[in-house]
């Protein structure tokens, strides 16, 4: 990056929707600290013809206007630069932000599932051994509906607006 330069403070151009941004009370501010510690940042510009064109640094260009400076420290950065630079950011996309919402509590159920998998692994194992001993029963005995089913297949949520209802019931984050 370049060194900063001194630039005229006359021959700067400040573009009139940069002005309107203006805040007087930050260039009172910004005045106070130039005179106490001096000019720390200085301000971006570009070169048109004759003059030059502000790209940032409004503020600090009229806190060393009011402390009637004849020039100011700045960089010179060319005209495609100062165009990134003026680029708003796009919008925010509502449709995007919501579907990312949904992913991330999509990839939270999935990991409280394995979790969930996870701890009832040993008790899912044991609930698999008493099943086949209640089929063995009923081959037995003639009789259906002796075996019953495990309580987290029935408690499992089907889909995730169950699964956020089912957290917030528990107080679980989602």
């Amino acid at each position: 990056m370049p060194a900063p330069e001194s630039f005229p403070i006359d021959k700067i151009h400040v573009p009139d929707r940069k002005r309107k941004a203006l805040k007087p009370e930050a260039v009172e501010e910004l005045a106070e600290s130039i005179l106490e510690a001096g000019q720390r940042e200085p301000i971006l510009i570009r070169r048109e013809k004759d003059h030059f064109v502000l790209v940032e640094g409004l503020h600090r260009l009229e806190a060393c206007k009011a402390l009637g400076e004849p020039a100011i420290k700045g960089l010179l950065i060319s005209a495609e630069e100062a165009r990134l630079r003026e680029l708003p950011p796009p919008p925010p996309d509502p449709e995007r932000e919501k579907m990312e919402r949904l992913r991330k509590l999509r990839l939270e159920k999935e990991e409280a599932e394995k979790l969930a998998a996870a701890a009832q692994g040993s008790s899912a194992a044991h609930a698999a051994t008493r099943a086949r001993g209640a089929a063995d029963t009923t081959s037995r005995t003639g009789r259906a509906g002796a075996a019953k089913p495990a309580r987290a297949a029935a408690a499992a949520p089907k889909t995730l607006s169950d699964w956020i209802k089912q957290q917030e019931r528990s107080g679980g984050r989602y």
